[in-house]
């Protein structure tokens, strides 16, 4: 094992991805806190809806702008930080609207795609739309602050893939040609109704319409004549993000869990990650079994523990049996971990990390110091 502090060390971007429920935000907040503490200016941006991440940094909450850490945090939790920790929170909606307001001509028309409804949807709820934004918000950061290293802590979704791909189906719904040549009469003349005797394709309009409602029609026509003519500066932005993630200063960190369905897709999204010619810094495997039993010896007998357990008061023969079986499930359950892991490592040609299981949760300071040790 390669420590991933040292294959990070160089980096001024690292991105934790994986799917859902492996601990991507805690090891983001820990190699965050680690440089911090070695000290650089650091940020960690989150997308968690848990809002784990502020009671762990001792914030009371986290926004869409960037909050210190207080020095007397790490105090309290018995760190020294010769650098600055900040922390924040992705607001999805706000990234959206200020990214409306960067590229509207003018402010009528910005004011125009803010009060759209189908807007106010789509900028809080349409898949792919919080990944979007993480890009962007990304790129903002990187672009417009001095941190020495910003850590991005991708959203919790059911395929890890999605990272990457929804900026394209965004794109995709906000140039759909298919969508502009049906509304095109109704869009060029500039009206806001879309009355459906107006539109080409009137039978396939007016079949729309009894499905959704005209208001709906409607709400999509002002929607794409609103964003007329700024399609090309979010598809150069987007462009732009995915050049930022290809650069060598940036470094992608693979977390997964042991079980199967995690490995999966780790080894998916590291072949994307090399497909996509972006550089994988290191891999996490997080909450692993650990081995209590290491070496060739045999697991002990009932017999082999009832002796010991009995000269410390414990006479009851049932929990020295009950114990053998336990330390022998868990030692099963080690050993199928181990095998899944080696599959992955012998796969994915990263400095990796074993990160144990551990008594409780992350939520302080203090333990994500001692998460950054396994690193």
């Amino acid at each position: 094992m390669t420590p991933v502090r040292d294959t990070t060390a160089g980096r001024r971007i690292v991105v934790c991805v994986g799917s859902g429920g492996v601990g991507k935000t805690t090891v983001a907040a820990a190699i965050a806190l680690d440089r911090a503490l070695a000290g650089g200016r650091v940020l960690v941006c989150t997308i968690d809806p848990a809002r784990r991440l502020a009671n762990a940094l001792g914030l009371t909450s986290l926004g869409n702008v960037e909050s210190r850490v207080p020095d007397h945090k790490f105090a309290e939790a018995g760190l020294r930080a010769k650098g600055e920790l900040h922390a924040m929170m992705l607001d999805g909606k706000r990234t959206w609207d200020d990214l409306v307001a960067r590229h509207a001509p003018d402010p009528a028309r910005r004011e125009r795609i803010l009060k759209n409804r189908l807007y106010q949807q789509m900028s809080s709820a349409l898949a792919g739309s919080q990944e979007y934004m993480a890009m962007e918000k990304l790129y903002e950061l990187a672009t417009d602050r001095d941190y020495d290293l910003i850590v991005l802590d991708t959203p919790p979704t059911a395929h890890a893939l999605d990272f990457l791909d929804a900026p394209d189906r965004i794109l995709d719904f906000l140039g759909n040609d298919a969508a502009r040549v049906l509304l095109a009469p109704a869009i060029g003349a500039g009206k806001l109704g879309l009355r459906l005797a107006q539109l080409g394709g009137g039978y396939v309009a007016k079949t729309l319409a009894r499905f959704t409602g005209q208001a709906a029609l409607s709400d999509l026509g002002d929607f794409l004549q609103g964003f007329q003519g700024m399609y090309e500066g979010f598809k150069d932005r987007a462009g732009a993000v995915r050049a930022l993630l290809s650069r060598p200063e940036v470094g992608f960190v693979l977390v997964t869990s042991p079980s199967p369905i995690s490995i999966d897709e780790a080894m998916a999204f590291h072949e994307r990650l090399h497909a996509e010619s972006m550089p994988v810094a290191g891999l996490v495997a997080n909450r692993v079994t650990p081995d209590l039993w290491p070496g060739a010896a045999p697991l002990p007998s009932p017999e082999d523990l009832a002796s010991p357990l009995g000269e410390r008061g414990g006479n009851d023969r049932g929990f020295a049996r009950r114990l053998a079986e336990t330390l022998a499930e868990h030692q099963m359950l080690a050993a199928a971990e181990r095998r899944a892991l080696e599959r992955l490592f012998e796969a994915v040609s990263a400095p990796y990390a074993v990160v144990p299981r551990l008594e409780s949760d992350v939520h302080d300071l203090r333990g994500l110091a001692r998460l950054a040790e396994r690193l």
